[in-house]
């Protein structure tokens, strides 16, 4: 692969990490307890409980959308996870080789999904 090309795959990589990480701020932090891990920040849609059935729709509008963000959450982590390991294949001078066969991963692949660790053949299911 020459430079140009690894140089613009690259790019790719850096804004995708830096939106993906934009969007898993907005629902999560950082975990304190695992390093590299998030977790999901819970909504509060009412400041005070009254004990009503507006408090209760509010606090089930508030469980539906945690558990929605904790979905997000863990997908959003996978993605910058892989991303963060493709960067570091960069500098590791393994980018672009198939970890299975040791073959170049094709560029449409590449283009396709800068983070691909595997060629098609050996993806994992």
């Amino acid at each position: 692969m020459d430079q140009q090309t690894l140089a613009q795959l690259q790019a790719q990589l850096h804004a995708e990490h830096d939106r993906i990480l934009a969007e898993l701020k907005s629902i999560a932090t950082p975990s304190t307890d695992a390093p590299g891990q998030w977790d999901a920040i819970y909504p509060k849609f009412e400041t005070q409980e009254t004990g009503s059935e507006a408090d209760r729709d509010d606090e089930e509008d508030e469980v539906e959308e945690y558990e929605e963000r904790v979905g997000a959450k863990s997908s959003l982590a996978s993605q910058l996870l892989a991303i963060t390991h493709a960067l570091e294949r960069i500098n590791n001078k393994t980018y672009g080789t198939c970890k299975t066969c040791r073959n170049p991963i094709p560029l449409e692949r590449l283009q396709a999904n800068p983070a691909a660790e595997y060629d098609i053949e050996h993806e994992p299911k």
